[in-house]
């Protein structure tokens, strides 16, 4: 099923995200967490896809396995990255033939040890020439893409980044998943400017509960979020107690899904980082009340 028909405000649905692991440990760990999950009825899942395609092939496999073993509707994330336009088709070829429906089209991060993003001799430039290769393929595909509330850590202004995101609607996209957020006032005012500048395609919000604190630290750098001086505060007061942190994570974004959910978002993609206690929490509590 498309990702597309399941993002409705009169009954939004969970989602989570994953990544490929890297070893059978990690892998354990992955389907431990799926069969934690699954009870919470998500609408759907994603895996990542790591810089340079490094887990392309892990990433097909294992949206393909999921799908196949679960019952559950998997989305894999494609990127241009290291990757040539015929590349990027047999790509899709494969994904077709393994009956996934669901692609989220990205620019992807350079790799490892690159600052600047370069384009692959015979590659794309831009996420929303990776919507219409993928439109032109014509295999139905249902195509998601990225959204930044406070803006893209590479734009001059939001005001630019919004034109990208257009691009990137006109071109095919069929929803938006939003970058990690801990302040609801970005989402809105994202959303808001959104549809001021055409954009009618459904937003859904990402939300990734604060469970490590040297870890989140490090989101933050790369993507640009910003962490409200508040819960800063109190994070750093309890920083020496990982549960007290992974409680004040929690009870964070349970509060910030509650305000999004009442405001009549289509859904809420939960970054899982391939756990699920959080996850659980949250959203045991949110069906608690009535959400």
């Amino acid at each position: 099923m498309k990702v597309r028909s399941r993002l409705n405000p009169s009954k939004p649905c969970f989602s989570f995200e994953f990544f490929p692991p890297k070893t059978e440990e990690g892998a354990k760990q992955l389907w431990q967490t799926l069969e934690e999950l699954r009870p919470l009825e998500p609408g759907f899942v994603s895996v990542t896809y790591g810089a340079g395609g490094s887990t392309r092939d892990r990433t097909i496999e294992l949206v393909t396995s999921i799908k196949e073993r679960t019952g559950i509707e998997a989305m894999a994330h494609l990127t241009c990255v290291g990757h040539t336009r015929r590349e990027l088709m047999e790509i899709l070829d494969r994904l077709a033939a393994a009956r996934i429906e669901n692609v989220l089209a990205l620019r992807g991060d350079p790799p490892q040890g690159q600052t600047n993003f370069t384009p692959t001799d015979g590659g794309l430039r831009h996420a929303s020439e990776l919507v219409e290769l993928i439109a032109e393929k014509g295999s139905g595909f249902c195509t998601g893409c990225a959204g930044y509330p406070e803006g893209h850590v590479e734009t001059p202004s939001r005001d630019a980044d919004l034109l990208h995101l257009k691009h990137k609607v006109d071109a095919g996209c069929d929803f938006v998943i939003s970058q990690l957020f801990f302040d609801n006032a970005f989402y809105f005012d994202f959303v808001e400017r959104a549809r001021k500048a055409g954009i009618n395609v459904p937003i859904v919000p990402g939300i990734m509960p604060i469970t490590n604190l040297d870890q989140i630290q490090r989101f933050v750098r790369l993507c640009g979020a910003t962490i409200p001086m508040r819960l800063a505060l109190e994070l750093e007061r309890t920083k020496g107690d990982p549960q007290a942190v992974m409680q004040l994570g929690v009870a964070h974004a349970t509060v910030q899904c509650m305000e999004l959910l009442a405001r009549g978002v289509p859904g809420i993609h939960f970054f899982t980082l391939n756990r699920s206690p959080a996850t659980r929490m949250i959203v045991g509590a949110l069906r608690a009340h009535g959400r």
